[in-house]
């Protein structure tokens, strides 16, 4: 709990940047709020990879805390720093890059300038944000998450008066409606970047293992170890991410009210993710530290805690969702056909709490053991071979019976979230069934400094 709380109110307190971003724009104009919802269903799931990467750091240094392997903090906290900036730079280049793509995929040309122009203002941030996400992780494996929520809210505080300067034009700046967005964004991520360095640097509770650049180091084996856990994480996020546009892709075709109903339910849901997900988070941690101290019955202990945690939340937020979805909708919208789709498929979100909060900690303890290449293909298989072609067949088809529309993606959504959990479980039940001396990682860097 301890772990998880702040890490939970960090997530809420980034989702809120988006909510801020979304309700600043649309004040400008309508053309204004799409360019910002383009240019975020492009930068969000770049993000979101380049997050996943990122968390192969977790792991690493949690064992190596737990061992009391002081000594190899700083070394592999600063491949991580390496890594994220090159991942950081890389998403600048992408998403200056996207202007000429933006017609390939049919974007209004109406707000073409204004997406491309919120991109370029976005790309100075992202090596920022890689930065911030480096320094989450050794911080986070350092048993310490209360900076997370912290900065995170200071974030929040920054981005608003940000953003109404540079959207409507204060202080002498020029109006840039959405662009000002984009500009407000990397703005807050270098904050947030030097708070987090500045914090790390003056707080004793980093003392016995502080990160510091006074010795610079560059392992390449271990740097490229760390890719090779990282990267598996990254593209698992992605699958799981593009298995929700690809459904609201092909759900687009069916009218306006069933594509609104559709997004409120998903909405909502995703709010309610960040529990299980950050429960997960500290999960990885405290398998890390077990692992590093070679503690058998602590390991056991980890994962069964965190399990039982994340089943529990999932059970009470299925059936708060049961019970609350006639009226959930209305804090959307006032349209009684949008309300009635979106009640229903609240229905199905609440049938699968249980299985997605499951499969969410069982990946966040496999991390933990470092184990992230079986995962993802499990992922891969739940989502891409299990829940798409099932939501497909009962939503659009009537091979199994009339097609059902968005409830059969949904439904479809239940087995590909309950395949994962099943699969996540039995590579998780495996992992605590080997010696721990079989789980001691590949980490080269550790050999190296013997």
């Amino acid at each position: 709990m301890r772990l998880a709380l702040p890490i939970l109110g960090g997530q809420l307190a980034q989702t809120a940047n988006g909510f801020v971003d979304t309700m600043m724009a649309g004040r400008v104009g309508a053309e204004d709020l799409a360019a910002v919802a383009v240019g975020a269903s492009i930068w969000v799931p770049l993000f979101l990879f380049m997050t996943g990467v990122l968390m192969s750091a977790t792991p690493i240094l949690s064992r190596h805390l737990g061992g009391e392997a002081y000594h190899r903090v700083n070394p592999v906290a600063q491949q991580g720093l390496w890594l994220a900036l090159g991942l950081g730079l890389f998403s600048a280049v992408v998403l200056r890059s996207m202007g000429p793509l933006l017609g390939l995929m049919d974007v209004d040309p109406a707000i073409r300038p204004l997406v491309a122009g919120y991109l370029d203002a976005l790309s100075w941030g992202m090596p920022g944000a890689a930065v911030l996400l480096a320094l989450r992780s050794y911080t986070e494996a350092m048993n310490h998450t209360r900076p997370v929520l912290w900065i995170s809210v200071i974030g929040l505080a920054i981005n608003i008066p940000a953003n109404y300067v540079l959207i409507y034009g204060k202080l002498g700046f020029p109006a840039m409606g959405g662009v000002g967005c984009g500009w407000a964004t990397s703005l807050v991520m270098w904050c947030m970047a030097l708070m987090m360095g500045a914090y790390i640097r003056r707080h004793p509770v980093y003392r016995p293992a502080r990160l510091t650049l006074r010795e610079r180091h560059l392992e390449l084996a271990s740097l490229g170890y760390m890719l090779r856990l990282g990267l598996p994480v990254g593209l698992s996020i992605f699958f799981e991410v593009s298995i929700f546009a690809v459904i609201a892709l092909l759900i687009s075709r069916l009218g306006p009210e069933i594509v609104a109903g559709h997004q409120i339910a998903l909405n909502f849901t995703s709010l309610i993710f960040m529990i299980p997900l950050s429960f997960a988070l500290a999960a990885t941690v405290r398998v890390g530290h077990a692992r590093g101290r070679h503690d058998s019955a602590g390991l056991s202990r980890a994962v069964r805690c965190s399990l039982a945690m994340t089943g529990g939340i999932g059970l009470v937020a299925g059936l708060a969702l049961i019970v609350s979805r006639p009226w959930i909708p209305h804090i959307y919208t006032d349209n009684p056909e949008v309300i009635a789709l979106a009640a229903h498929l609240l229905l199905f979100a609440g049938i699968y709490q249980v299985s997605d909060a499951l499969q969410v900690c069982a990946n966040g303890c496999l991390r933990g053991f470092e184990d992230t290449a079986w995962p993802m293909l499990m992922t891969l298989v739940a989502y891409w071979g299990v829940g798409l072609p099932v939501g497909y067949v009962l939503g659009l088809t009537d091979l199994w019976g009339p097609a059902m529309g968005p409830a059969g993606f949904w439904i479809g959504l239940v087995s590909g979230l309950t395949a994962a959990a099943v699969l996540l479980g039995i590579r998780l039940r495996w992992r605590l069934r080997q010696p721990l001396a079989a789980q001691a990682g590949a980490d080269v860097g550790l050999r190296q400094s013997a």
